[in-house]
């Protein structure tokens, strides 16, 4: 119940310094592996592991035009918990089932200092970089991965060198997933008549198989390093 919760939810929390705001989304949460422990009670508790250094954008994006945005110290949730109280909840969405969005309660029960890494790119039908329509994902690294190298370039603020110091590469997605199985199967030839898909012979029956095969999921994985000392790639490294 807390995973389909998180799903829909997007959770705030404080930066280190200052009064704005990071959020992870419902798509962030889901790639932080949210490993619930129920109790017997009233309370759940989740521990997010956001430092997985991957980020999935849809399959139509287009891989070349990524490019690196910025850096900053944030401050990521790592444990989540849930409240709730049965009867109350109940009565919440009885009289009002808009306010039972909010309940059970959820919020940060713990945090850790991160670093977070932003990247923007354009889907495939938007690869002009003057478009100006551009989305976002971030990647978090602990602030004790960082290299001293990089942490250097961070205390001098050498802001417009730092995508060297990030190489990344992309993956598309693929799943297994049950399909109809086209050469064992037999579809009978039909037309619509009145609306209703009617069998052209009559007595026909369709025989449908069904095999596992492995698909494109629409999303493709981004995994981010940090560039080798000798290296000298840029924010987009290979693919």
């Amino acid at each position: 119940m807390l995973r389909n919760l998180l799903t829909s939810t997007t959770v705030a929390f404080l930066l280190m310094e200052g009064p704005l705001m990071v959020r992870l989304t419902a798509a962030e949460l889901d790639a932080a592996s949210v490993m619930v422990k129920a109790n017997a009670l009233t309370s759940q508790t989740g521990d997010l592991h956001p430092f997985t250094h991957l980020a999935r954008i849809p399959a139509g994006a287009d891989p070349s035009t990524i490019r690196f945005e910025k850096i900053r110290a944030v401050s990521v949730p790592t444990r989540i918990k849930q409240t709730s109280d049965a009867g109350y909840c109940s009565q919440i969405a009885f009289r009002d089932p808009g306010g039972s969005m909010y309940c059970p309660e959820t919020r940060v029960d713990a945090t850790a200092p991160a670093y977070e890494v932003t990247y923007s790119f354009a889907g495939a039908w938007l690869a002009a970089e003057d478009t100006g329509d551009r989305s976002t994902f971030t990647v978090y690294f602990r602030a004790d991965e960082l290299t001293p190298r990089l942490r250097a370039a961070l205390d001098a603020r050498k802001g417009s060198n730092l995508a060297s110091y990030f190489a990344l590469s992309t993956n598309l997605e693929r799943v297994e997933r049950e399909v109809i199985d086209e050469t064992a199967s037999k579809l009978c030839e039909s037309r619509l008549v009145d609306g209703s898909w009617t069998h052209v012979a009559a007595g026909c029956q369709d025989k449908v198989v069904y095999t596992t095969a492995s698909v494109l999921s629409g999303y493709i994985t981004v995994k981010l390093v940090q560039a080798p000392a000798s290296g000298k790639a840029g924010s987009e490294g290979s693919r």
